[in-house]
């Protein structure tokens, strides 16, 4: 009867032990499709471009040499790079903080009970999805053209026309205007913030005396700082791997017043056929990246505040 019950009882262990295995290899099986994926997709072009990076690859020839770190040297010593590297810079600084302090005042008067609430916050969120394609970017250069819609109301009235694609000191300007005017999804989320701050903080801030800036300044901002935060990091990465726009509404121009580093990627490999320097300037991207990344995260125990109270800030 003992070994009867000892032989049952080995019976059901290894059973066990065979439905973890199967459970193993049935969750493997099922995320399957996504490492294929990512490795065909992800992996593979982004070892390849690094491997690329230290040769002389043409698009049509392929690797011919070793060329070392010449295509990275030239990232930083061709003017035409270094005023992409500074462009680009410019870009991400005048586009990232005008995108958040637009979202978070839209999210704040939109967090009040007024009538068609709904309507105005669909009507705002609306260009975070059709901004960034093809289409709203030649839409965005028929308006500023210079026989475009803008400059037609400046004429009726009475204002010269501006040709703003045109000139160097507003080019850079009307691109970072299509990006800052892509708010909505950074909206969404400092809305969502906005309505998870405790009205008893305001109460007792009201008691005290303490107006409706410092209340904004003192308990709002504190509170939604890790969704200020979170739309940082992800802004900055976004610009500075924008693309569409400035290709699409000024091909880089006027003299090269909004070529972007990602627009120096796309003109090396696909009209110089560069593609060794092409993806050494896509990992200057990279690192840049994730240098301003890093910095960010770093920066957050000065600033981010959770409510958690974790250590992290």
């Amino acid at each position: 009867m003992t070994n009867g019950s000892s032989a049952v009882r080995s019976d059901l262990r290894k059973k066990r032990r065979f439905s973890k295995l199967e459970q193993g290899y049935m969750g493997f099986i099922l995320i399957l499709p996504w490492l294929i994926g990512f490795c065909i997709f992800k992996l593979y072009p982004f070892i390849s471009s690094l491997i690329y990076s230290f040769t002389d690859y043409d698009l049509f020839k392929g690797a011919q040499n070793f060329v070392g770190f010449e295509n990275y040297i030239d990232a930083f010593t061709k003017s035409k790079n270094v005023k992409a590297l500074q462009v680009t810079f410019a870009y991400a600084f005048m586009t990232v903080p005008l995108k958040l302090i637009f979202a978070l005042f839209i999210a704040y008067i939109l967090n009040f009970k007024i009538k068609g609430v709904g309507l105005f916050r669909t009507a705002y969120y609306v260009p975070s999805i059709l901004g960034g394609s093809v289409a709203i970017a030649v839409l965005w250069r028929a308006l500023f053209k210079s026989d475009g819609v803008i400059n037609t109301i400046l004429a009726m009235l009475g204002f010269d026309s501006i040709n703003f694609l045109a000139d160097r000191s507003w080019a850079l300007f009307i691109i970072c205007l299509l990006r800052v005017w892509q708010f909505g999804s950074a909206m969404v989320l400092f809305l969502a913030a906005l309505k998870g701050v405790p009205e008893d903080l305001y109460e007792a801030a009201s008691i005290d005396g303490a107006s409706k800036s410092r209340q904004f300044l003192s308990i709002t901002i504190p509170i939604i700082s890790p969704v200020i935060f979170y739309n940082l990091v992800t802004q900055l990465v976004q610009a500075f791997q924008e693309f569409n726009g400035p290709y699409i509404i000024t091909n880089g121009g006027p003299r090269n017043a909004t070529t972007l580093i990602s627009l120096i990627v796309y003109n090396s490999a696909f009209k110089d056929y560069k593609v060794g320097l092409s993806s050494a300037m896509a990992w200057v991207m990279f690192v840049i990246t994730t240098i301003f990344t890093i910095i960010a995260f770093a920066s957050q125990k000065k600033w981010v505040y959770y409510s958690d109270d974790d250590g992290r800030g």
